[in-house]
């Protein structure tokens, strides 16, 4: 089981119980393909604070090797900043080529050989190749901006996006499945939160097109559309777990948004394993996290999420001086500055927007970092776009619904600190004792044939356990 070249799928947040009832019912055999001939683990996390027990600090700490209290990487988009090392700089350094697909919240590289594409949150234009920049900055502003109908991409963006496609690797079927979505939807036969499955289908196209070139070492492709239905429609697939219930009209349109989540991404699974086998490469699939139903703010009618209709407009017209200003997830967005002046000056002009009972409309979190700000909107319930909201800086009045837009569904699905790892070396093992994450980055190492990692991980390799003999 060594020198292997390895394909990560790291398809975030799939939850085994749903795989187990869906392989078992017939609907996702290339995940019961898959299943059958790998060594299964269920992980955990390397922390159960609920404040870190977010995606983009669990995959940090599976491609470090490090835990949270470690490695401190709390936010998303601080993981590109940070100078540990990673699974792609060890492999790199032994010579090899790597390739990073989206990966959440890693460290830019810019390797001749190797490729890297920032995750849709966090890319800034330093994806390498450099010609990637296109597909990197066309899907991160679809999943940041996805929601936001006032800001659109240009006729010119799509154009400079569809050449690029047609040259790396667009399959005849993922155009079928483009033209078919958006046929649908203009019928009103296909709700748009089906587009998801659409760009996973997309990017596993370019992902293949560079990974027959490249013949990468290690390789990891980083998907988040299952992750994203389930945050969404799990009331709307178990309304039984919850106290306020979908309308029927919702059931109907929403009802089998995970379920069909599920069933693209296997067919999708279906053609990695296809490439694996064609390449001699050892598929290792990895969830980090899980979900469970989110059921917190049940006494208010669920959680709703409100944001900016144009964020920068926004800034400008507070007079907020910034280096940098980016949507993260759903309702947040990141600032930089270039002085703790003005941070400050921000931070207090951003919170003097309140409702008539004085309530706070935007919330700003403060981690110790004199060089950003995180902010969203905190008003998490139903609310008019004509309730008045007071810029107490200014002395005047408008309407919430003049800065903010209601995001369509309400919050379902949380996080869980269990997950999946299936090692595909061709015999299935069931592992009854789970196994933390941290063991992922010392595994990799090793069936790679590359040296241990630094006594100061606390993770083991489980290469030892992928026989018959010893996991029995």
């Amino acid at each position: 089981m060594t020198n292997r070249q390895i394909l990560s799928l790291e398809l975030n947040e799939l939850c085994a119980p749903l795989l187990d009832r869906w392989m078992a019912d017939g609907s996702l055999p290339n995940f019961r393909r898959l299943h059958g001939q790998s060594h299964v683990f269920e992980t955990q996390a390397d922390t159960y604070s609920p404040d870190q027990l977010e995606p983009w600090i669990q995959w940090y700490s599976i491609h470090t090797g490090l835990a949270f209290d470690q490695h401190h990487v709390f936010r998303l988009t601080d993981g590109r900043g940070a100078e540990h090392r990673d699974i792609w700089q060890v492999v790199g350094e032994a010579g090899s080529p790597v390739m990073n697909f989206a990966s959440m919240n890693a460290r830019p590289f810019a390797k001749p050989g190797s490729l890297y594409v920032g995750d849709p949150w966090s890319e800034q234009g330093d994806a390498f190749p450099p010609e990637l920049n296109i597909y990197n900055r066309f899907v991160g502003h679809n999943v940041r901006e996805y929601s936001n109908a006032d800001n659109r991409l240009s006729a010119n963006d799509y154009a400079a996006f569809l050449r690029f496609a047609l040259t790396h690797g667009l399959s005849a079927a993922t155009a079928m499945r483009i033209t078919s979505q958006l046929a649908g939807e203009k019928l009103g036969k296909t709700g748009s939160h089906a587009r998801v499955a659409i760009l996973d289908a997309l990017q596993y196209d370019v992902f293949a097109h560079y990974y027959r070139r490249i013949r990468p070492r290690f390789a990891s492709f980083f998907a988040n559309s299952v992750a994203h239905l389930q945050h969404s429609y799990w009331r709307h697939m178990d309304p039984s777990a919850f106290t306020v219930k979908p309308e029927a009209g919702e059931t109907a349109r929403y009802g089998s948004a995970i379920y069909d989540g599920y069933v693209a991404m296997d067919a999708m699974v279906g053609r990695f394993l296809d490439l694996a086998a064609k390449h001699d490469a050892l598929i290792v699939f990895q969830t980090a996290l899980s979900q469970q139903p989110f059921a917190r703010y049940e006494n208010q009618g669920g959680q709703h999420f409100l944001r900016l209709r144009d964020h920068k407009a926004f800034l400008a017209q507070c007079g907020i001086v910034c280096r940098s200003a980016d949507p993260t997830m759903t309702h947040q967005y990141m600032l930089r500055f270039n002085s703790a002046a003005d941070r400050a000056a921000a931070k207090a002009r951003l919170e003097a927007f309140t409702l008539a009972d004085g309530y706070q409309v935007f919330a700003t979190r403060d981690d110790g970092d004199a060089d950003a700000l995180y902010f969203g909107c905190q008003v998490s319930w139903q609310i008019d776009d004509d309730t008045p909201m007071t810029d107490t800086a200014k002395g005047r009045t408008l309407t919430i619904g003049s800065l903010l837009y209601a995001m369509e569904g309400v919050k379902s699905g949380c996080h869980s600190p269990s997950g999946s790892l299936w090692i595909a070396t061709g015999e299935h093992v069931k592992h009854g004792a789970p196994v933390s994450i941290l063991d992922i980055y010392p595994t990799m190492l090793d069936l790679m044939g590359l040296p241990a990692p630094e006594a100061d991980h606390r993770g083991h390799s489980l290469a030892a356990l992928l026989s018959t003999r010893a996991a029995a």
